[in-house]
C-alpha cells in the first residue's frame, strides 16, 4: 500500500471501535516485534488533563540531555503521523506506509481485529524500536488499566490532574477514574502524581498500596525556569515531568533543562496564531477541569470579557460544564459543528447555555462559516471545546490538510 492506501485501511478500522483490554494488544506487539529492546526506558503517562504537556515537557528536557527519544501520543491534530516522533521528528509518509501494510498483513491472521488505536501503539512502538530509542513515553488513550499502552512494561508510571471525563467507560465518581488511572501502577516501579483532589487520591494511595508501588505526589511546581508553554498550571506539569526524568536515571542539569523547557512545543494547548491582523487561541478545553485551567491562563495572558469564543464539541462531554467554566471570558460565542462523526450539532450545543443566553449566540454548520462570522468582530478569537475543532482550525490556519479522526 502506498501512504493514503495505508491510511484509507487504517481508518476504516474505526468501524470496531473502542475495545479495551490488554490481550490483544498484547499480543499484536508480540507478533508485530513491537515490544522495546531490553535496556530502554518507558515512561508511561496516564490522567485526565495535562497528560500532552507533561509527555512534551519530558521528551523536551530528556532530548536536551543527550537521549534519543519516542513519543507516543493520541489524538493527532492534522497529521496521523503526530501520534508517533522520535526526538521531535514525526516517521515519514514511506515507512510508515511500510508497517500499516505489514501490519494489515499480521490483523489477518489474528482471531479478533485489533483496533485502531491498538495498530496505531504497534506501529510506534516497532519505529521505535527500529530507531534504537533511549527513552519511550507513552501517553495513554484513555483510562489506565485496561488501555493498550499498559500492554507495555514501564519504569516510571506518572499521573496528571484526574477529572470527570469519559465516565461511560471509567466510571460516574472522580474515585473510580482514578482507580482505572491508577491500572498502570506496577510493583516496585516509581510513580508520581500531580497534586490531586481528595477523592482521586484517596483512589491512587489505595492501589499503590495493594500493588506495593512507591508512589510520591508533587507537592510543589518548579520555579526559576522559563516555560514555553502557556499557564501557570505548566510550572506543576514541569515538576512531575522532571521528577520522573529524575526517576529514570537521566543526566538531567540547570543548562538541559533550562533549554528544554524553553524550547517545548505542545500545539492546540493555548497556541497563538496570528492570522492576518488577527490573534486566534486554539486550546482544547474538552471537559470542566480543562476549561477552568483555560480560564486562568486567559485572566492571567489576557483578562476577562476580551475577544469572540468559538465552540464546538463531540458527544459524550460536559458541555454544560464547560461553558460555565468559560462563561465571561469572551464578549460573544459562536457555536460550530465539529467536523467528525462525533460533533455535536448546534441545535444541542446552545441548549447548554441559559436560555437567557441563547438568543445571543450565533450558530454555523462549520467552522469555516464560523471563523468567517467571528472575523467580521476584528477582535481576538478563541477556538476551545474539542481536540478535533482545534485541529480543523489549526489545518484551516495553517493551509495544511486536515485528517479527521473520531480516536
Amino acid at each position: 500500500m502506498d501512504y493514503k492506501e495505508a491510511i484509507d485501511w487504517l481508518f476504516g478500522t474505526q468501524q470496531f471501535g473502542i475495545k479495551l483490554g490488554l490481550e490483544g494488544p498484547r499480543h499484536l506487539l508480540k507478533e508485530f516485534l513491537a515490544y522495546p529492546k531490553h535496556g530502554v526506558l518507558v515512561a508511561h503517562v496516564a490522567g485526565t488533563n495535562g497528560k500532552g504537556s507533561v509527555c512534551a515537557i519530558m521528551d523536551r528536557c530528556a532530548r536536551s540531555s543527550g537521549k534519543r527519544t519516542g513519543l507516543f501520543t493520541s489524538p493527532h491534530l492534522i497529521d496521523y503521523r503526530e501520534r508517533m516522533r522520535v526526538s521531535g521528528e514525526m516517521i515519514s509518509e514511506e515507512r510508515c506506509a511500510e508497517l500499516l501494510t505489514e501490519a494489515r498483513e499480521v490483523c489477518t491472521q489474528l482471531e479478533v481485529h485489533p483496533t485502531f488505536f491498538e495498530i496505531t501503539l504497534a506501529v510506534a512502538m516497532r519505529w521505535f524500536r527500529e530507531m534504537e530509542c533511549d527513552l519511550i513515553i507513552l501517553e495513554t488513550g484513555m483510562g489506565g488499566r485496561l488501555d493498550a499502552t499498559t500492554a507495555l512494561p514501564a519504569d516510571v508510571c506518572v499521573i496528571t490532574p484526574i477529572g470527570m471525563d469519559h465516565t461511560q467507560w471509567l466510571g460516574e465518581t472522580l474515585g473510580l477514574i482514578a482507580t482505572e488511572k491508577a491500572g498502570i501502577f506496577l510493583e516496585g516501579v516509581p510513580a508520581f502524581s500531580s497534586p490531586q483532589e481528595i477523592e482521586a487520591r484517596q483512589a491512587l494511595e489505595k492501589e499503590a498500596n495493594q500493588k506495593r508501588t512507591p508512589l510520591t505526589f508533587i507537592d510543589q511546581s518548579l520555579e526559576g525556569y522559563g516555560i514555553a508553554l502557556a499557564g501557570k498550571h505548566q510550572k506543576w506539569n514541569a515538576a512531575l515531568a522532571l521528577a520522573a526524568l529524575h526517576a529514570l536515571g537521566l543526566p538531567l542539569n540547570y543548562e538541559s533543562v533550562a533549554e528544554g523547557l524553553s524550547k517545548v512545543k505542545w500545539p492546540g494547548r493555548f497556541e497563538r496564531i496570528m492570522s492576518g491582523k488577527l490573534e486566534i487561541i486554539l486550546d482544547g478545553a474538552h471537559n470542566p477541569h480543562a476549561a477552568k485551567v483555560l480560564r486562568e491562563t486567559w485572566m492571567d495572558e489576557i483578562g476577562a470579557g476580551q475577544g469572540t469564543l468559538i465552540f464546538g464539541a463531540v458527544e459524550s462531554k460536559d458541555i454544560s460544564g464547560i461553558l460555565d467554566e468559560l462563561r465571561g471570558l469572551n464578549q460573544r460565542i459562536i457555536f460550530c459543528k465539529v467536523g467528525t462523526t462525533r460533533g455535536l450539532p448546534t441545535s444541542e450545543l446552545i441548549k447548554s447555555l441559559p436560555s437567557k443566553e441563547q438568543a445571543s449566540a450565533e450558530c454555523y454548520d462549520t467552522f469555516t462559516e464560523a471563523l468567517a462570522a467571528a472575523r467580521k468582530y476584528k477582535q481576538r478569537i478563541l477556538v476551545a471545546g474539542s481536540l478535533f475543532l482545534v485541529g480543523e482550525a489549526r489545518a484551516i490556519l495553517l493551509d495544511k490538510t486536515f485528517l479527521a479522526s473520531v480516536q
